[in-house]
């Protein structure tokens, strides 16, 4: 089985060889860039030296795709936008529009001419005569396109980093270098890692999907103690942070937050006992002595950590996970990292946060009873 077999095996859900590895997000690093010999700008208007570059990740570590073009502003300037090509190290932004308003917006019907598209277009001709590749192979495929920038520091003192999608990575990053450095726990643990959580945490590999209980189940099995209420209490009897963002107070947005309540960069981990909109609608309320436990715990161990809630009553809110495990009947609480500018494509958070919330998430393992 070749690699593109064995990829058209993972997308139609088959047996696969090896798992495969692909980036759809970007391909244009400065090492590929250093070991081809192509590299941005020059890799946006040539047609060659951009199917080089984009194939470079599965030519030089394995990878099995190609990811053409570098960028989000081919479909842009073809529409008459001014775009600045950047350097090795930025991907094109554009930097000027036509249109006074989108009731303006009308594509030309050159648009397949315009710009750079017969760029793009020849760069998928010759990798498609290269690797064999159809364009119907992609009709089973799952690609996202996101921006491309690198996350960076942000600030006068670089205290913060900026990142796009920095609070799904936070709250994985944070979550998992706990899981890794606690030893010896006096209970089972361990980090559970979900999506779509945005859309009602649904599919398999959503919170409501039940991997989570059917793996304690197979635990229980090993041990040669599963029942169905065995099942019951265990989940019932467990404990967990549900590791969430929180927004931080944006004073250019001061009227949508309640001051008294809102959540601060530099003031270390946040706790929202409660989520949801209009109150606490559709979410998860944690109880008063969980929440107590975890303070003592946080106290003793000297973690700085603050609580909040998400915006003001009607204006503000959110919804987490944690409502889906508390059905089981464990004690849940969300808790995190403070970002700003949550879902933009630039959102922000503070590194004193970032290491005290990991800090705590050590402790609750390492003490939680």
């Amino acid at each position: 089985m070749n690699l593109k077999e064995n990829l058209e095996n993972a997308l139609s859900g088959e047996d696969v060889e090896v798992k495969p590895v692909i980036s759809v997000t970007q391909a244009g690093i400065i090492e590929a860039m250093e070991q081809t010999n192509a590299s941005w700008p020059e890799a946006h208007t040539n047609p060659e030296q951009m199917a080089i570059l984009g194939s470079s990740l599965h030519e030089l570590a394995g990878l099995e795709c190609a990811r053409i073009p570098f960028g989000l502003t081919v479909e842009a300037q073809s529409m008459g936008a001014e775009v600045n090509l950047g350097n090795n190290e930025r991907t094109p932004e554009v930097t000027g529009t036509p249109f006074e308003s989108a009731d303006d917006i009308e594509a030309p019907d050159d648009f397949l001419e315009n710009g750079r598209i017969p760029v793009v277009l020849e760069a998928i001709d010759i990798l498609k005569e290269k690797y064999d590749m159809e364009e119907e192979d992609f009709l089973s495929a799952e690609l996202e396109v996101v921006p491309a920038g690198k996350s960076r520091e942000s600030g006068l003192d670089a205290s913060m980093i900026m990142a796009y999608g920095q609070d799904d990575r936070v709250c994985a990053y944070t979550s998992l270098v706990a899981m890794l450095e606690v030893e010896n726990t006096e209970y089972t643990t361990c980090c559970l890692l979900v999506d779509k959580e945005e859309i009602g945490s649904v599919g398999a590999t959503g919170m409501r999907s039940r991997v989570f209980e059917n793996t304690v189940a197979e635990v229980l099995s090993v041990c040669g103690q599963y029942s169905d209420l065995a099942l019951r209490r265990c989940l019932a009897n467990s404990k967990m942070l549900s590791s969430d963002v929180s927004a931080a107070f944006d004073p250019v947005y001061a009227s949508a937050y309640e001051k008294k309540n809102a959540a601060y960069f530099g003031r270390g981990m946040v706790f929202n006992k409660f989520t949801g909109s209009r109150g606490k609608s559709g979410s998860n309320d944690a109880n008063a002595e969980f929440m107590a436990q975890i303070r003592g715990i946080l106290k003793d161990a000297k973690v700085a950590y603050q609580t909040a809630e998400l915006g003001k009553v009607d204006v503000g809110g959110g919804g987490t996970i944690a409502y889906i495990m508390a059905l089981y009947g464990m004690d849940v609480i969300d808790c995190g990292v403070a970002v700003l500018n949550m879902h933009a494509p630039w959102e922000i958070t503070s590194k004193a946060d970032v290491y005290e919330t990991k800090k705590g998430y050590v402790e609750f393992l390492n003490r939680i009873m």
